[in-house]
Formats: structure tokens, C-alpha cells, sequence
């Protein structure tokens, strides 16, 4: 596998980024991974390659470059509170312009095909996944978000209110237990879906919490049944959809 690391010149700086995909010499489909609050991180690192080895060509930027280029959460009160500082600093306005620097800097990348193009999103970058969805319309043809946050909200940005412009298929994977993606939320998102005709699917997975895919998480968290459905409902979801 091919891993590199490089910033990705944006219009509010460089966006440190790191992208993976197979040594053979061919182009591969597109898929951008959108971090979780934590950070950009070895272990997301991980989650990337095991992507890239499918045959993709993935990039994961670090949407915090604008504020902190290093952030990695150290899990004290005060890294929680400057997690959340970073998080609260983000809108799907910016990712979404972070989205097409990314768009701009691959039409020169020969391994990226310019053909569709997936996204995976993890926590707070559900919405971001939600919105890049209909903003990369027809081009977006796979998104999938895993136990995100603000889905369906009052906010007049509220990425649910776009989702008629989704050309492509979305896949909403829910955690049982999640004070960030309470059942309200997800009955709300599913009543304005059914009134939608987009290609869209709402997956309860039972007996987890909040993080479930990510094994540093711990034994409380980490829930390894689970995290393997995940990559089985994210491959067949790309395998369709962008080969």
C-alpha cells in the first residue's frame, strides 16, 4: 500500500492530510474519510489503509488544520474541553469548501479516478458526510455516516434539509445507546426520509454505545461484532455503488 502525508493548499491554509491506496499501477475510485472529534490519528490512519486495500483511493484530512495541525485528544478534562472548542469550530460550509480543495488537488493525482466517488464519516462528521452528499451531487454516489451527531436539526443549515439533492445512496449506522444520536433524532430524520424518493438506510446496531467501531475505545466501548458489520456494510455499500 501506497501512504503518504502532504497538505493540501485550501483557502484558509494548508490542510495536513493523509491519503493511501494500492501499489498497482491503475486508478482507483475516490474515497474521503472524514475524521471523528478526537483527531486525525494512527489509528484512523488504520481504518484508511484497511479501506485502501479494497481498492480505493482514500483520503483522510485533518479538519482541525485551520486551529490545530497536531490534535490528537488527550483524554483529560481539559484535552476534552479543547476537543470540543475544535469541534464547535467547524460548519458543513467549511468541509464542504475543504471537500472541493481536495476535488481541485486529486485532478492531478493519477491514481484517483474522476469517475464516482464515496465518503465515510464517523461522530461529528455525520453531518459533514450528510451534506457532502448533496453537495457532490451526481459525483457523491456512496456516503456513509456511523453514529453521527446533528443530523436532523432546527439549525436553517441543518443537513437534512438538502437531502432531496442526493443522487447517490446514504447509509445511516445508529448506536443503541448515544446521547449525541438520541432515538428522537433518528425518528425525526427517518419521518422527513420516507417523504424524500433518495436511496437511504437507517441501521440500528444493537448492544452498542457511542465509538462503537474504534477498538482504542476500550472493552466498555469497542464493540468488535459490531465494528465488522460496519466494514461489511461500508464495502458492499462502495462495491456497488462506485465500481
Amino acid at each position: 500500500m501506497i501512504q503518504r502525508e502532504l497538505d493540501i493548499q485550501t483557502a484558509d491554509g494548508l490542510m495536513n492530510t493523509f491519503i493511501t491506496y494500492p501499489e498497482l499501477d491503475r486508478k482507483y475510485p475516490v474515497i474521503i474519510f472524514y475524521m471523528d472529534a478526537p483527531g486525525k490519528r494512527e489509528e484512523l490512519h488504520d481504518m484508511a489503509v484497511r479501506l485502501g486495500t479494497a481498492g480505493y483511493y482514500v483520503v483522510l484530512p485533518n479538519l482541525y488544520y485551520r486551529e490545530d495541525r497536531d490534535f490528537v485528544l488527550n483524554r483529560t478534562e481539559k484535552g476534552r474541553e479543547y476537543m470540543f472548542k475544535l469541534m464547535n469550530s467547524l460548519s458543513t460550509d467549511m468541509v464542504d469548501a475543504d471537500t472541493r480543495s481536495i476535488l481541485n488537488f486529486l485532478e492531478s493525482e493519477e491514481q484517483a479516478s474522476a469517475g464516482p466517488m464515496g465518503c465515510v464519516g464517523y461522530c461529528m462528521s455525520g453531518p459533514f458526510v450528510f451534506s457532502a452528499a448533496s453537495t457532490f451531487s451526481p459525483r457523491m454516489q456512496a456516503a456513509a455516516s456511523f453514529h453521527g451527531i446533528r443530523l436532523f436539526t432546527d439549525d436553517p443549515k441543518s443537513p437534512h434539509l438538502r437531502a432531496r439533492e442526493i443522487d447517490g445512496e446514504i447509509y445511516f449506522g445508529l448506536a443503541a445507546v448515544d446521547e449525541w444520536a438520541p432515538p428522537e433524532m433518528i425518528d425525526a430524520l427517518e419521518d422527513f426520509l420516507l417523504l424524500t424518493d433518495i436511496d437511504w438506510r437507517v441501521e440500528w446496531y444493537p448492544d452498542t454505545k457511542h465509538g462503537f467501531v474504534f477498538p482504542l475505545r476500550g472493552d466498555d466501548i469497542y464493540h468488535k461484532v459490531s465494528a465488522e458489520r460496519h466494514w461489511e456494510r461500508l464495502m458492499d455499500l462502495f462495491e456497488r455503488r462506485l465500481k
